[in-house]
Order: C-alpha cells, then sequence, then structure tokens
C-alpha cells in the first residue's frame, strides 16, 4: 500500500499506483477529496500534456500547486489520465 500523507492526514492510498518519472500517480477513486481544492494553475509537459493542480488544505494550512494530474494527457500518457501526484513536502509512504 502506498501513501500520500501531509501534515499527519492521508491525502491518498492505493495499491494501484502508476510511477512515472519517479513520482507516484494514485488513481482519481483513491484520494481524499475534502483536503484538495482546484487551483487556477496549468503547466504543460511535452510528452504528458497539459497539468490541472490541486491546492490541498488541511486544519487551514494551505499547500499551493501540491497536487497535479493530466485530465486529458497526451497519448503516451493516458494510462495516467486523472492519476494524481504530491510534491511540496507530501510524503510518499510506500
Amino acid at each position: 500500500m502506498v501513501q500520500a500523507v501531509w501534515k499527519g492526514v492521508f491525502l491518498a492510498e492505493s495499491n494501484a499506483c502508476e510511477i512515472v518519472e519517479r513520482n507516484y500517480y494514485f488513481p482519481p477513486g483513491s484520494i481524499n477529496e475534502e483536503y484538495f481544492i482546484n487551483s487556477p494553475v496549468h503547466t504543460v509537459c511535452f510528452w504528458k500534456g497539459r497539468a490541472s493542480y490541486y491546492d490541498i488544505e488541511v486544519n487551514e494550512d494551505l499547500n499551493q500547486e501540491a497536487a497535479w494530474y493530466y485530465p486529458r494527457p497526451n497519448t503516451r500518457a493516458e494510462h495516467i489520465k486523472y492519476y494524481v501526484a504530491f510534491w511540496k513536502g507530501v510524503e510518499i509512504i510506500k
């Protein structure tokens, strides 16, 4: 079981993560949605496509753009469509 944790709170947990470029991508149904806020930020990866971001809020602490996902990935990244990855201090526990 792989878990994503920030501020002592489990943000996601799954046995079905995809690993891409050393990042664990969690299936969309495995995230604890109450901590996720849609962010207006987007970036572009040349091979995965346009990424969308989430801010994470735990006990009034905000971690901006701490999670990202690809709602319409390029063909080579189709296997991570809507899967969520983390950074900015979110701990991945394997």
